[in-house]
C-alpha cells in the first residue's frame, strides 16, 4: 500500500479542547495529530451512514459540486458507482422510437371499427363508491 500524501493544516481551536485531546492522546499513547486523524475518520464514516448526509453528497455530485473521486472516498465504490451509472442514465436522452413503415389506419388496427370511449354515469359506478 503506497503512503497516502499528506498536507499541513493550522486552525485553531479551544484551548479546553486542545488539553482534552492532549490528555487523551497521551493515555492511548499516540500523537495529537493520530488523535485527531482518526477522530475525523470516525467522524466521516459516521456521517456517511447518515440518510441525510447521504442525500447531500448525491445531491452535490448530480449538480456537479464535487466528482466521483470525491463521493467514492466518502461513501465507498459501490456507492459511487450507483451514483455515476445513474447519472449517466439521467443525463442521456431518451431513444426515439423509429417506424420503418407507415401505421395502419385506426379502422385496420382495430380489425373493425375503432372502439369510442363512453363515460359510466357514477351514480352507477358502485365500485368508485367503495
Amino acid at each position: 500500500m503506497v503512503p497516502e500524501e499528506k498536507t499541513r493544516v493550522d486552525f485553531n481551536a479551544p484551548i479546553s479542547l486542545v488539553d482534552q485531546a492532549d490528555v487523551v492522546a497521551d493515555l492511548l499513547n499516540v500523537s495529537r495529530t493520530q488523535l485527531l486523524i482518526e477522530a475525523l475518520r470516525d467522524e466521516i464514516e459516521e456521517l456517511a451512514t447518515d440518510g441525510g448526509f447521504r442525500r447531500m453528497i448525491s445531491d452535490a455530485y448530480y449538480s456537479g459540486e464535487i466528482d466521483f473521486e470525491t463521493v467514492e472516498s466518502i461513501l465507498g465504490t459501490e456507492e459511487a458507482m450507483r451514483m455515476k451509472l445513474l447519472r449517466a442514465s439521467l443525463n442521456r436522452d431518451p431513444p426515439e422510437p423509429q417506424v420503418e413503415s407507415e401505421l395502419p389506419p385506426p379502422a385496420e388496427f382495430y380489425d373493425g371499427d375503432v372502439p369510442e370511449w363512453t363515460p359510466h354515469d357514477e351514480a352507477d359506478d358502485t365500485e368508485s363508491r367503495a
